[in-house]
This record gives structure tokens, C-alpha cells and sequence, in this order.
């Protein structure tokens, strides 16, 4: 028998990433009493930005990029208001080393052949990578292969892709939109990649780049929750949740709180640290132990003078995998600002940020020669060791679904199972079904937010 609240129920939500402002912002829609406890002063998790000690600079944690068909993130992003903030880009440019640039572009051909003549045309590739990744597109196009413990490398080897396929092509998009390396990724989600993004529409493989820092961003969602007789309580760590009969202790920042519910949206490695110790609980624990992190680096540069007219591109066959010029994506003229990030970056972890500015410097001067004559006036390095789960065959038998052991409270993070990979989109979709869930159980009228996916065009409604 499904009990029915007198008053406004009351809901915790641990966490003040993506998941949780989701999961907050639909809970607050659905009349529900909303309070978010985050452990920075602001919100945003790892999709944030901040006042840089060292630079004076407002810069990303890391750049963060939506597709197209990112249904849930648009949604999020209409709810709150702040849609009109992303700029969208069409066109894909990759950089070889001295510089030569090919660029990957949608035509008027119907999907999946809309990017078919520039990618024909690109000179980064030859005739046979090109038919070779031909050939495996189409063995993409269909349902999701089933994850048999293979690894994406061993499966591109498998269909007869070359080399060059691998390291120019299918690399620079995964290892960039999953955050691992070929060999660690598993099938299914390197199929997912390719099939939403690059294949069932032309709408589908658009690029947006927030045009403000993700901080501004993101502050729109707690401003909604407010506005909604919500709170935002930020410098506030849960260190402890405790499920009981009617309601939900925790203790944040020191003080005792409680709720009718909670939302749990913290990353998995702070999860298994909060976690009640009880039997009940130990397996959840167990499976998000199993769980491995992959690391992001984002190395920020301040020069003297502009070195390309490119927004952004793709850098091929060095350690530097994107190039971000911020200071056209942010619309600012007074400085010559660029981001460059490396993703599943293992090898720069135990790096000073002092070799790591070298290294992106002499690559990028690679890509860019007027980078040669440039003067470097500052620049810093965040390193997100923690920034994802590893995507690798198998995990997602560890990853939980929205529903945690106990009535009262609810799970929400891109490393619960959501379909998606550890991405923005995998984010909100986690934390709209945590939302779902949490009405359905508190016997509200079940809310439904979760977007559907992108629907195909042109020839891929047949496959």
C-alpha cells in the first residue's frame, strides 16, 4: 500500500554534480522538498569551474562537450534556462602533425551518409583505412553488440582495421567521448558512440561547447531548485547517511540533518566511503569496489598572441588529443586563451604540471607553428584522477540501477547503470531515473523525465 504525504516530502540530494541537480530540479518540478548538500562552494561536481590561485583565471575543471544526442542534457539544459548558452559547431577539423587539416562535415545526403564526401575527402586517412572503416560502420549499425569481454582494439583488429584506422580515426573519437583506452573499452559503449553520434542523424553528431564558464552554467540549477522552496547548501560533505524506518539521517559538515528521502549522486569512490555499515550494504560496496577510475588532464594556456583561427580540432598521433581556443568559444577578445586536454591520461598523473606545460607546448607547436614565436605568459594543469569509471568489458556488472538496498533512498551518478557511458548525458539520465524512482516509492503520481533517445533519419529508420 503506497503511503500518500500529508506535506511536501522532504529529499536529500548528497552531491551537487549533474546527477544531483538533476535529480534536484525534477524532484523540485514534482512538488517535493528539495536540499542539496555539496561539499565545494559551488556547484557543478567535476563539471564546474573556479577562480585558478595561481592565474587569477576563471577556468574549467575540464572541457566539457554535448552531442546532439544528448536528449537528457538538452532537457536539463531547456528546464533550467540555459540552452541559449552552448554554441554548436557542424564541423569537425582533425590536425596532423606540420599542420595539414582535414575536416569531417555533414552534406545532404541522408544519415548514416551524411558525412560520407568530406570524410572521403579527408586527407588524415588513405583508401584503405577508409574502406576498412567503412566496412565496420555498417557492422555498427544494427543493435548494440552484447559485451562478451572483448575489447573495441580487439574487435576493430577482428574487422581488419588498419593501423592508421585505429590510431587516427577510431582513437582520437573514443578514447576523447569514453575516457579510456581502446583496449580497456568495451564494446557495446564504443557502438553507442559511434551509432548516436556519428550515425543516425545529421542533428545527432552536433557539437556544443558551453559559451561560459561551467560554474555560470550550472548555478541556473540551483537558482530553479530555490525558486521551487529548495535549498542549496554548499562547503556542506555528507559524511554519513543512515536509512531508518520513516526517514533518512545524515550528518553534513558536522551537523545532524534529516529527510523522508535521498538522492545519493556522488562519484562511486565516495560512495563505497559513506556507505552505512551494514550486511545490506556490503554488496553494494562490493560492486562499486570493482569499479576502476580513469583519469583527464586539462592543460590551460595563456599566450601573447593568437597561434590558430580554429575554435577547436582534433590533434592526431601525439599525446595532446584536443585543442579548445577559449577565448572564441567564450567570445573574449582580450586574451589568447586555449585548453588542451588528454583524456585516459595515465601517463601524465605522476607528471609536474612545469613537464607537462613543455610537452603541450613543443606539440602544439607541431600542430601550430605560430605557437613558435609565441610567449607563454601563464599556464596551469588540473589533473582529474578520478574524472570517470573505465568503461572496460565487464563493468557493467557492478554498475547499480537507481534503486539502492534501502526503500528510502535512491542512487544517481554516471556510473550507475543508465545504458550511457560515464558522460554528461549518462549523468542527467541517472539522475531523472532516481527522480522516477523516488516518486513512484514515496506514492506521489510517478513523474516520468527521461528523455528518449534521438530518433533516426534518413536510411538508419531501417536499421
Amino acid at each position: 500500500m503506497t503511503e500518500v504525504p500529508t506535506k511536501a516530502a522532504t529529499v536529500a540530494v548528497i552531491g551537487g554534480g549533474l546527477a544531483g541537480m538533476a535529480a534536484g530540479c525534477a524532484l523540485a518540478d514534482a512538488g517535493l522538498h528539495v536540499t542539496i548538500f555539496e561539499r565545494r562552494p559551488y556547484l557543478g561536481g567535476r563539471a564546474s569551474s573556479y577562480e585558478h590561485p595561481g592565474t587569477s583565471e576563471v577556468v574549467d575543471n575540464c572541457q566539457h562537450v554535448l552531442l546532439g544526442c544528448c536528449t537528457n542534457l538538452l532537457e536539463f539544459y531547456k528546464r533550467i534556462g540555459v540552452e541559449g548558452k552552448i554554441r554548436w559547431y557542424e564541423r569537425l577539423t582533425f590536425v596532423e602533425p606540420g599542420g595539414r587539416q582535414s575536416t569531417i562535415s555533414p552534406s545532404w545526403l541522408p544519415a548514416p551518409f551524411h558525412n560520407a564526401p568530406s570524410f572521403l575527402a579527408a586527407s588524415f586517412l588513405d583508401w584503405d583505412d577508409k574502406l576498412g572503416i567503412g566496412r565496420a560502420m555498417m557492422s555498427l549499425m544494427g543493435r548494440t553488440p552484447e559485451d562478451r569481454g572483448e575489447s573495441f582494439l580487439q574487435w576493430l583488429k577482428n574487422h581488419a582495421q588498419t593501423p592508421r584506422a585505429i590510431e587516427r580515426f577510431w582513437k582520437p573519437v573514443l578514447v576523447s567521448a569514453l575516457n579510456e583506452e581502446l583496449e580497456r573499452i568495451a564494446v557495446p559503449y564504443a557502438a553507442l558512440v559511434f551509432r548516436e553520434s556519428f550515425l543516425k542523424s545529421r542533428d545527432a553528431g552536433q557539437m556544443g561547447l558551453p559559451a561560459v564558464p561551467l560554474t555560470e552554467l550550472y548555478r541556473a540549477a540551483g537558482e530553479y531548485i530555490s525558486a521551487r522552496g529548495g535549498e542549496i547548501q554548499l562547503r556542506a560533505p555528507v559524511e554519513s547517511f543512515s536509512p531508518e524506518d520513516n526517514r533518512v539521517s545524515l550528518c553534513a559538515a558536522g551537523k545532524p540533518a534529516v529527510a523522508d528521502f535521498a538522492v545519493v549522486a556522488v562519484p562511486f569512490e565516495t560512495l563505497a566511503k559513506v556507505l552505512p555499515q551494514a550486511p545490506e550494504a556490503q554488496p553494494l560496496r562490493e560492486a562499486v569496489e570493482n569499479l576502476n577510475p580513469s583519469p583527464i588532464t586539462g592543460v590551460h594556456l595563456w599566450l601573447d598572441r593568437p597561434v590558430t583561427e580554429l575554435d577547436h580540432a582534433v590533434l592526431l598521433d601525439r599525446t595532446i588529443q584536443w585543442m579548445f581556443n577559449k577565448s572564441k568559444i567564450l567570445g573574449r577578445t582580450e586574451d589568447n586563451y586555449l585548453e588542451l586536454v588528454v583524456s585516459a591520461s595515465n601517463t601524465l598523473v605522476e607528471k609536474s604540471r612545469g613537464e607537462i606545460v613543455d610537452l603541450a607546448m613543443r606539440e602544439l607547436a607541431e600542430f601550430f607553428p605560430q605557437v613558435r614565436d609565441a610567449k607563454l605568459l601563464k599556464s596551469t594543469v588540473i589533473k582529474e584522477v578520478n574524472a570517470t569509471y573505465s568503461p572496460r568489458p565487464g563493468a557493467d556488472f557492478f554498475r547499480p540501477s537507481a534503486v539502492s538496498p534501502w526503500r528510502r533512498i535512491f542512487l544517481a551518478g554516471d556510473w550507475t547503470l543508465t545504458g550511457w557511458p560515464a558522460t554528461m548525458e549518462g549523468a542527467v539520465r541517472s539522475g531523472h531515473r532516481a527522480a522516477e524512482a523516488l516518486t513512484q516509492t514515496a506514492g506521489l503520481r510517478g513523474i516520468h523525465v527521461t528523455a528518449p533517445d534521438l530518433q533516426a533519419r534518413g536510411l538508419m529508420r531501417f536499421f
